[in-house]
């Protein structure tokens, strides 16, 4: 396998591109759990351009009925991310205030994972941050409700 570099700018674009619409290439999750996940799964794709195809485990979407649980579930997406070690994007856990634009928020409603978020800028320290499930583009971290917030820095990938 060889590295590649997240182009973190790639994915803060598509962010702010799609944070208020939906992109008809990928199936719209907003009446089935939410589409925050799978638009932060489309971002770290711009960013990234690699998927992981192992079937049930993996990180990849081919269409509605192909794709792996963490391209559009809060809690897989946080738990591929930080232990994948074969192809496709992997990253630490970190704490909001060392992150960077393109990286991501998990927030937690004391029981899971519910909602993922995507840095897409800064405004006096806080995260900025786009979303879908409400739709958002730049709002504030703080004006979320959760119990508890953990970030996703994205280190890069790995292609076979």
């Amino acid at each position: 396998m060889h590295f590649v570099e997240y182009n973190r700018n790639e994915a803060v674009e598509y962010a702010k591109t799609w944070a208020m619409a939906r992109n008809n290439q990928y199936l719209n999750f907003d009446g089935i759990g939410g589409d925050c996940t799978n638009f932060a799964s489309q971002c770290l794709l711009a960013g990234i351009g690699i998927m992981n195809y192992t079937k049930d485990i993996g990180w990849y979407y081919n269409s509605s009925t192909d794709r792996a649980a963490a391209w559009s579930d809060a809690g897989y997406f946080r738990k591929f991310i930080l232990s994948n070690t074969n192809e496709g994007p992997f990253g630490n856990s970190a704490p909001i205030n060392i992150l960077e634009k393109g990286d991501f928020i998990s927030l937690n409603n004391g029981i899971e994972y519910y909602h993922t978020l995507v840095v897409t800028g800064f405004e006096n320290n806080e995260p900025l941050v786009c979303a879908h499930t409400d739709d958002s583009y730049m709002r504030k971290l703080s004006t979320y409700h959760y119990i508890s917030a953990q970030g996703i820095h994205i280190l890069g990938g790995n292609k076979l």
